[in-house]
């Protein structure tokens, strides 16, 4: 996979609008989760070609740091082959002098070759840094849509448990109409009435009954007093 495939379809997954895409979607749940599947899926193959992508970059930027010390390590054989040709040349050992000369030359043609290959490299790890760079972006982006996906999807699925919930109970409810009454509520009211009125009445009975004893118990009493009241009469008269 190159890097520009790579690159576009991670830019193509991110940019997703996942209501438009909900609103066209004759099941949306199936639909969310196909792409909770396709997202994951592409996630991990962008992961590894993105490993794949720094890895070259770091390998390049490697190469471009080794580039960079050789040449600072062939001027430095440069100079010092150069001092020593000096300090030969003034000792009179002119064949020796040139023979240095000669070092410094051979080590300041490597150090050019090292800075062509450094700055050769340079555009490209530019290139490849802005690449990493949006890739690394791109793979944060999908993977938050990914995220977005999987509440949508539990928002989802939450929501149709909640509305067959409440079609249930409606339908349940419809089938009960309180104002019936034929229905088995307002027959069962009906019932716990007169078992309520059965009791009023023998609450009632049973307190005409009480009054009626302490009647009698009243004119018992009363009897009493009348035949008390003859014998203290007659006991009167006697005396």
């Amino acid at each position: 996979m190159s890097k520009q495939t790579i690159l576009g379809r991670v830019t193509q997954l991110a940019k997703a609008n996942i209501n438009a895409l909900l609103d066209q979607a004759e099941d949306p749940q199936k639909m969310l989760d196909q792409l909770i599947r396709d997202y994951t899926n592409n996630i991990s193959e962008a992961e590894q070609a993105v490993a794949t992508t720094i890895g070259n970059l770091r390998m390049l930027e490697a190469d471009h740091k080794e580039d960079v010390k050789m040449a600072a390590e062939w001027g430095g054989k440069a100079l010092a082959a150069s001092r020593k040709a000096d300090e030969l040349r003034a000792a009179g050992s002119t064949a020796d002098a040139d023979r240095f000369d000669n070092l410094a030359k051979v080590a300041l043609g490597r150090q050019m070759q090292s800075e062509k290959e450094a700055k050769t490299a340079e555009p490209t790890i530019a290139a490849q840094t802005t690449v990493v760079d949006k890739l690394k972006s791109g793979l944060d982006s999908m993977k938050n849509k990914l995220t977005e996906l999987q509440a949508k999807r539990d928002e989802l699925v939450a929501r149709a448990k909640t509305a067959q919930a409440q079609n249930t109970m409606l339908d349940a409810v419809k089938n009960i109409d309180v104002m019936d009454p034929t229905s088995d509520l307002n027959r069962f009211e009906e019932k716990v009435r007169r078992e309520e009125a059965m009791a009023l009445g023998k609450q009632e009975l049973a307190a005409s009954s009480l009054d009626a004893q302490f009647e009698s118990l009243d004119d018992l009493g009363k009897t009493s007093e009348i035949e008390a009241r003859l014998a203290a009469l007659k006991q009167n008269q006697a005396a």
